[in-house]
């Protein structure tokens, strides 16, 4: 059974109050669900350098739904957007 919510988990709105502007939400967020992204081939290939999913995910959650989470959890630092 899938239990994965995608992006209405966590609300939108929860993740705006967390951010200046939606412009920088869709910027950390990519740039974060990048970051996942390498962590899997890098830890698929046995050279790890990256930092993984900062919450617990299952395996079949994508990482823009982590890196929305880890957002909404105020975990990832959001001025490097800039």
């Amino acid at each position: 059974m899938n239990t994965s919510k995608g992006i209405i988990d966590p609300p939108i709105d929860e993740l705006l109050e967390k951010v200046d502007s939606k412009y920088q939400l869709v910027i950390v967020a990519s740039k974060r669900a990048r970051e996942i992204n390498d962590y899997y081939v890098e830890r698929a290939e046995g050279t790890v350098t990256t930092a993984g999913p900062l919450v617990e995910f299952s395996v079949d959650e994508k990482p823009l739904t982590i890196a929305m989470r880890e957002i909404n959890e105020g975990l990832v630092e959001l001025d490097s957007a800039k």
